[in-house]
């Protein structure tokens, strides 16, 4: 007679080590590249006002580092050909405001200059960027 032995079973397992390794390769992946995903940057350290408030940024901004270097939108340009690339740029804009942001530690008589080349560029208006205070709370 014959004998029936009963149901076997199958056990399936999954191993996960590959799997492990194939996330951990992405992760360096992604780390190694988003490392060099950085953005070119004017480093600036704006003054502070107690009155400053908030203001839409507009198409034209004149950066001054505290070097003296003049930034026109980011792009880097000097005193000779700043009256020439801001009327052009002006020209394309529909708001005529000019936006300057100065390090604190500038010359003044360089930001009066560039005032004063944004007036003569036909600049309707002009803001000084300023940072608002910290509040230290205790």
């Amino acid at each position: 007679m014959m004998e029936f032995e009963g149901r076997k079973r199958v056990s399936i397992q999954l191993n996960i080590a590959p799997l492990i390794d194939v996330i951990f390769l992405l992760l360096i992946f992604f780390m190694l590249s988003s490392h060099f995903i950085t953005q070119p940057g004017i480093k600036i350290t704006l003054p502070t006002a107690q009155t400053a408030k908030l203001h839409p940024e507009e198409d034209i901004i004149v950066s001054i580092t505290s070097d003296n270097n003049l930034y026109l939108n980011g792009e880097r340009v000097n005193l000779d050909n700043f009256l020439e690339k801001l009327r052009i740029k002006l020209n394309k804009s529909q708001k005529k405001t000019v936006i300057i942001k100065a390090d604190e530690k500038i010359d003044l008589g360089l930001a009066v200059k560039v005032m004063d080349i944004a007036k003569q560029a036909r600049a309707e208006g002009l803001v000084i960027s300023t940072k608002q205070p910290t509040v230290n709370s205790p």
